[in-house]
């Protein structure tokens, strides 16, 4: 599959639900946000016949994201039967690892191997504030996180969305963790959306993020762990895991982008900040067929995304984050 600019697009980002047992505030509003119907709800065999059709076009990677897809009932069958189709080589999953303790081993045996967890800090304290939920749910993360270690998935990748004020205390504390666990710590820029504009003053570019980690001492740039991400990484000398800084507002990679995504709802949306999306639901459902809707999809796949700070213009009619699993 190629778009109108000849980026190769292999990758699929599937959003398997809209909500989330946090309230992260960036992420999505303290009292959620309208869900969409059940009955609305891509199936799981809807989703596997999509993949199926595009793993045909060239479809190689995906990632299961939500909101938080392990709130979604017997997601590892949805693993199952993807991981079932001809031609995906790669099948990861993001998620905020509260549920990961129950589901981790599952998970792996149906087809997971890589994971990216999502946590703004490492104060219990703290949590509560940021996540908008009791320490309890900071204390099953860390065990979630535990549980991908233990039970094989490589690499582990950390999202920490660093915000000025909040948690741009812990970047030494972060950092310092990938000195003996195996965990890839990636700061992420805030990214502004309808319902989390009022972090405005709360937003730290990547400049300034990449001069605080160079602060911190001895690190030296590396490749970093396979995936489909476009961070930059660095490593401490003989460290287990690497630091990485993720730029999507001050810096854009969108001429590197091989990407497209799936709404819960089963919308083709080609930009996560784009206002391009193709219904995929209703071809399949009425004809089986959506290979059509795909080829128009990578037809107005937009060159790139123009995000805002301080205003949700550019981020494509999002409400919030979750709402498509960033």
């Amino acid at each position: 599959m190629k778009d109108q600019f000849g980026r190769r697009i292999d990758y699929l980002r599937i959003s398997v639900t809209d909500k989330c047992n946090l309230r992260c505030t960036y992420c999505m509003p303290v009292e959620g946000l309208e869900w969409v119907p059940r009955d609305e709800l891509l199936t799981y065999e809807e989703i596997t016949e999509i993949v199926r059709q595009m793993a045909d076009m060239g479809l190689e990677r995906i990632r299961l994201t939500g909101g938080e897809p392990l709130i979604r009932t017997d997601l590892p069958d949805l693993v199952r039967m993807l991981s079932s189709v001809p031609g995906i080589e790669d099948l990861a999953l993001s998620t905020n690892a509260v549920l990961l303790p129950r589901f981790a081993g599952e998970l792996r045996d149906a087809g997971v191997r890589r994971v990216n967890i999502s946590l703004d800090t490492l104060r219990r304290e703290r949590f509560e504030e940021l996540a908008r939920r009791p320490p309890r749910f900071f204390d099953a993360t860390l065990e979630g996180i535990e549980a991908a270690e233990a039970t094989g998935f490589q690499p582990i990748k950390i999202n920490t969305v660093m915000m000025r004020g909040l948690n741009d205390d812990e970047f030494g504390d972060f950092a310092a963790v990938t000195r003996d666990r195996p965990w890839h710590v990636r700061f992420i820029e805030l990214m502004p959306v309808g319902r989390n504009l009022h972090l405005t003053e709360r937003f730290i570019p990547a400049s300034e993020m990449l001069e605080r980690v160079a602060a911190l001492g001895d690190m030296e740039p590396v490749e970093g762990p396979p995936g489909n991400g476009p961070a930059r990484y660095f490593r401490y000398p003989g460290a287990a895991g690497t630091v990485g800084v993720i730029t999507p507002l001050s810096h854009n990679y969108c001429d590197r982008c091989n990407r497209m995504r799936l709404t819960a709802e089963g919308g083709l949306r080609t930009c996560l900040f784009g206002e391009h999306e193709v219904d995929l639901k209703t071809p399949l459902r009425e004809t089986g067929e959506i290979r059509d809707a795909v080829r128009r999809a990578l037809a107005g796949k937009p060159e790139r995304h123009y995000l805002q700070l301080g205003s949700d213009r550019g981020s494509g009619g999002l409400a919030a984050l979750s709402e498509v699993g960033g």
